[in-house]
């Protein structure tokens, strides 16, 4: 094809495009509710949602896969994306703290997310949360007549709460930046 065919054709297509008679792939809307939007990976599919804000933080991770900030999600000036099976309810973040090791840096006083998880039967019941090395987690409304007590029957690591025993109950996640 000549050069004046490639031009030709290449402007078509953007005026087509231009009138809306060839469409673009729409990014995804995130489906927002009280704590923040759920953003999710179909299918293993890279999938974008469209929130107001800066930046996002993953608040409660809703899939079986990990989400890994920079890996299976992240935010850019299109919103959130998320990839490779990642789900989860996600918030907005206002700023990151500077933090070289010795506590220097700003940030802003903690906010709290309230997580609920509960063993049932006596199983375990791990419930995803990304939780970051300054954050705590303390139990703040026991549901169960079970004992839950913290390192025996609910504990928590960096990948989210864990719950054994009976033991149900909510938690709230303080995050410190």
């Amino acid at each position: 094809m000549h050069v004046i065919g490639k031009v030709w054709r290449s402007g078509a297509v953007a005026l087509a495009v231009g009138f809306g008679l060839l469409e673009a792939p729409a990014p995804s809307h995130a489906q927002r509710g009280p704590q923040g939007a759920y953003c999710a990976s179909n299918d293993n599919r890279f999938a974008r949602c469209q929130v107001p804000w800066r930046d996002a933080e993953l608040v409660q991770q809703m899939s079986k896969t990990r989400c890994v900030r920079d890996q299976t999600w992240g935010f850019d000036r299109n919103g959130i994306w998320v990839d490779k099976g990642c789900r989860g309810q996600f918030a907005p973040a206002y700023g990151r703290q500077y933090d070289d090791g010795r506590g220097r840096g700003w940030g802003r006083p903690p906010q709290q997310l309230q997580v609920r998880c509960e063993s049932h039967g006596g199983n375990r019941q791990f419930c995803p949360v990304d939780l970051r090395r300054d954050d705590q987690v303390r139990m703040v409304n026991k549901l169960s007549g079970a004992d839950c007590r913290q390192g025996r029957s609910w504990d928590w690591s960096r990948d989210g709460i864990w719950v054994d025993r009976g033991c149900r109950a909510v938690f709230v996640v303080e995050r410190r930046y």
